[in-house]
């Protein structure tokens, strides 16, 4: 039996993942995260990303978007707290693109209601939509 770390992904509304996976890759502050069985204990902030979850057994990864977050890594445990979560299947392209343009109308147009942090969150979650959409693309 191959070594497998147990993860979940968890949004604020329902548990997206939880299963026995062989590796974990998602977009760290810093860069692109890998996690393996008996990983140092590590907390930190996630960015709008791809969680790909390598389970055990199967040839194809699990493909989860999140936007933003914290990951907790614990030698037998991976837990991804995520405002929003959904999954790979799940994702609509033609949404994440009309977020992507009204985010980036928002950025132009300085008189709209919308603050240019939030426009700028905005745009990067939907950037990051359209990331993991694509990822998921050439994987079939």
């Amino acid at each position: 039996m191959a070594h497998t770390i147990h993860v979940d992904v968890v949004s604020a509304e329902e548990l997206i993942f939880s299963g026995e996976a062989e590796f974990v890759a998602l977009p760290g502050e810093s860069g692109e995260l890998g996690i393996y069985p008996k990983h140092t204990p590590l907390i930190t902030r996630i960015k709008p990303g791809a969680v790909r979850i390598k389970i055990a057994g199967q040839a194809e990864d699990e493909l989860v978007f999140v936007a933003g977050g914290i990951l907790e890594v614990q030698p037998n445990t991976v837990t991804v707290l995520a405002d929003t979560a959904i999954r790979g299947r799940d994702l609509d392209e033609a949404k994440a693109e009309e977020a992507k343009k009204k985010a980036e109308e928002a950025l132009v147009n300085r008189d709209s209601k919308i603050d240019y942090a939030q426009a700028q969150a905005e745009l990067a979650v939907a950037i990051a939509q359209l990331a993991a959409i694509a990822k998921l693309r050439v994987k079939r």
